[in-house]
């Protein structure tokens, strides 16, 4: 996936209860993730059958299984010493559930975090004005504009989104992957 280390620790920003995580940790991963919602993250525990060890860390509670630690706050309070070593982002509904607003401080934040890991970055297009999001329509060159000065910007696919946004309006889907540039 992201530089192919089989074993390697991926982020999944705002990662909520997405099962998204199972995928990633049967594939071999070690997951950290951050979310605000604390229910989220206990349900996806829950599904996935795994009683975790709950601790305070910085600031955070932290939810930590076997290959899987997940940090309930704040993802803005997030540092890169508590999250460690980070080899891929796994961000499929981070940036899109952000206004706009936030998304340039999200961001820059992510890739301070993790020293410009590789991402796998996920987005819808839609016409904004038909729909409050989240999710929020987020174009091309929005991703340009928040990650070209520090990655080369290449995306891989674009098709309608199954379903659209929920289930209303027709969106486009489309995966970019982001490296760090030289």
């Amino acid at each position: 996936m992201l530089g192919g280390k089989k074993g390697g620790r991926v982020l999944v920003p705002l990662c909520g209860k997405t099962r998204d995580i199972e995928y990633l940790l049967m594939c071999g991963y070690q997951v950290v993730g951050v979310e605000l919602n604390q229910h989220a993250v206990e349900a996806l525990f829950i599904a996935l059958g795994l009683t975790p060890n709950v601790t305070n860390v910085g600031g955070f509670t932290l939810y930590r299984a076997a290959n899987i630690d997940l940090f309930v706050g704040d993802i803005f309070a997030l540092s890169s010493e508590l999250v460690g070593a980070v080899d891929g982002i796994y961000d499929r509904a981070a940036l899109v559930a952000l206004p706009f607003e936030m998304r340039k401080r999200y961001s820059s934040h992510l890739i301070d975090m993790t020293c410009g890991a590789p991402q796998l970055l996920v987005i819808y297009t839609y016409e904004q004005a038909l729909m409050d999001g989240p999710p929020f329509s987020i174009s091309c060159d929005e991703v340009e504009l928040h990650y070209s000065e520090n990655y080369c910007v290449n995306q891989l696919d674009s098709r309608d989104a199954p379903g659209g946004i929920r289930g209303k309006i027709s969106a486009i889907e489309s995966a970019w992957l982001l490296i760090k540039s030289d």
